[in-house]
C-alpha cells in the first residue's frame, strides 16, 4: 500500500461523538512560526488550486455559512516505507491539501501495513516521523486535519480482530494485490498479514465513520471490500440485535464511498508508462523522490522512457510515456489540459524535458525547505502527532465501544 488509504461523513450518533476539527495549540503556532502568514507557499496552493478530485456522484450542497452544518469525513494515509515520491504526493497528498479546508479529514502514517512484507526495523520509526513531515512540508495543515501515527491509536488493531471474525476467507484469496506480492515472493516468505492487511484498511476507514476514501483505481477492489465488511457486520450485529443489548440500533458502520481523482490517481514510471510509480520498484530511476536534488531531478528526467512519435500529445494509447509526462507536467503547473497540450504540441522531447524539469524543481523546492525546517524541531513534530492520536482515539474509542457492545462482549 505506499498505496494511499482509502472515503463521505454523515451524522454520527450521540453515541459515537464527532471529531472536531481543533487548532494548533499556541505553543505549536510560536515554534517554526506556524502562524498563517508564515506557511512557505506551495506552487497551486489551497487558496488558488483547482481542486482535480472529483467524486462520481453528485455531492450535497454544504453551506459554508451554516453554523449547523456537518462536513463530510475523509481519511487516508500513507505508508512509511521508501521514500515519498512523486506518485505518492500527486495522487494522493497533494490532494489532501484542497480536500482539507471542505472536508472534516484524517490523514495519518499507517505503520501497521509497513510490516506485511521484509523491511527494515531500524528505519521503520525513522520513516515514520519523515513521512509525518512531509504530510506538513506538503501543506497538510493541523489546524484543519487531524494528522497520526496509525499504531498510536490502538482501536485499528482491535477493530481488525473483530472485522477478521466475519470476514470470508474467500474474500481476501480474491485480492489482487495479495495474489501479485505473493507470487513474486514465494510461499516461505509470505506472512498472513500480506493476506489480511485488507482487514486492517478496512479497519483503519470503518473506525471514523469516513464518508469518503481518496483511492486510485488500483485500490477500489480494497475499498469495495470496506463496504462489503461495514454492510455484513450491519446486518449480522446491527439494528434491532443491537438495541436489544442496549445499544442505540441502527447501522454500526457508516458505508463509505470512493473518492477518486480524474487527474494524478496513477502516476506512472518514468521507466515505463505502463507501470504504476513505485516505492517497491528496483530502480530509483523510475521515480521522482520529494527530497530528490536538482541535479538527480534532472538526471532521471533526461533518462526516462521517451518514444519516437513527432510532437507530445494526450491520451494516444501508443505513447503512454508521453501522456504520463504530460500529465504530470499539467498537474505541478496547475493548469488545464488543453493549455499544456496547445503548449506542448509542437514540442520535441529535447525541448520539453528542460521544461519539465525546472516545473518539478520549482514546485518541489519549497516542500523540501519546509521539510527541513520541520526535521529540524522533532519536538514540534512529536506534539503533532499526540495532538493528532488523540484526536482520533476520541472518535474511534467510540466506534469500537459500539462494536464491541453490538457482537456481545462483556462491557469492561
Amino acid at each position: 500500500m505506499g498505496r494511499s488509504l482509502l472515503s463521505q461523513f454523515v451524522n454520527i450518533s450521540s453515541t459515537c461523538p464527532r471529531f472536531m476539527s481543533y487548532s494548533t495549540s499556541s505553543k505549536l503556532q510560536r515554534r517554526l512560526h506556524l502562524t498563517q502568514e508564515n506557511h512557505i507557499p506551495i506552487v497551486g496552493g489551497v487558496s488558488s488550486q483547482r481542486c482535480y478530485c472529483s467524486v462520481a456522484t453528485p455531492e450535497p450542497v454544504i453551506s459554508e455559512t451554516s453554523s449547523t452544518s456537518i462536513k463530510k469525513r475523509i481519511v487516508s494515509g500513507v505508508q512509511p516505507t521508501g521514500s515519498i515520491h512523486l506518485g505518492n504526493y500527486l495522487g494522493a497528498i497533494k490532494n489532501w491539501v484542497s480536500l482539507q479546508d471542505k472536508y472534516e479529514t484524517l490523514f495519518f502514517i499507517v505503520d501497521l501495513h509497513a510490516i506485511t512484507l521484509p523491511y527494515d526495523v531500524q528505519q521503520l520509526s525513522k520513516a515514520t516521523k519523515e513521512t509525518a513531515a512531509l504530510y506538513l512540508a506538503c501543506g497538510v495543515d493541523t489546524s484543519k486535519a487531524s494528522v497520526f501515527v496509525q499504531s498510536h491509536v490502538r482501536a485499528h488493531v482491535e477493530l481488525m480482530w473483530l472485522l477478521s471474525a466475519a470476514t470470508p476467507i474467500g474474500w481476501l484469496n480474491r485480492m489482487i494485490q495479495f495474489k501479485e506480492k505473493s507470487r513474486k515472493a514465494g510461499d516461505e516468505n509470505v506472512g498472513v498479514g500480506l493476506l489480511t492487511y485488507p482487514v486492517l484498511m478496512a479497519s483503519d476507514i470503518l473506525l471514523y465513520q469516513s464518508d469518503l476514501v481518496p483511492v486510485g483505481e488500483d485500490q477500489k477492489q480494497h475499498l469495495e471490500l470496506t463496504r462489503e465488511l461495514a454492510e455484513r457486520i450491519n446486518h449480522l450485529y446491527g439494528g434491532r440485535k443491537w438495541k436489544k443489548l442496549g445499544g442505540r440500533g441502527g447501522s454500526i458502520f457508516k458505508v463509505p464511498e470512493p473518492l477518486i481523482p480524474p487527474t494524478g490517481a496513477r502516476v506512472m514510471s518514468l521507466t515505463d508508462g505502463l507501470s504504476k510509480m513505485s516505492k517497491s520498484a528496483t530502480s530509483d530511476q523510475s521515480r521522482i523522490n520529494l527530497l530528490d536534488s536538482k541535479d538527480a531531478i534532472a538526471n532521471k528526467i533526461k533518462r526516462c522512457k521517451t518514444d519516437s512519435f513527432p510532437g507530445l500529445e494526450f491520451d494516444n494509447g501508443d505513447r503512454p510515456e508521453c501522456n504520463n509526462l504530460l500529465s504530470i507536467y499539467q498537474i505541478i503547473t496547475n493548469r488545464t489540459k488543453e493549455e499544456v497540450a496547445q503548449e506542448c504540441h509542437d514540442m520535441n522531447w529535447g525541448t520539453f524535458k528542460p521544461v519539465l524539469t525546472d516545473a518539478l524543481i520549482d514546485h518541489l523546492h519549497p516542500i523540501q525547505t519546509r521539510y527541513e525546517e520541520i526535521m529540524s524541531d522533532r519536538g514540534y513534530l512529536d506534539e503533532v502527532l499526540a495532538e493528532g492520536a488523540s484526536k482520533a482515539a476520541e472518535i474511534a474509542d467510540s466506534t469500537l465501544s459500539n462494536v464491541y457492545q453490538a457482537m456481545g462482549f462483556l462491557k469492561r
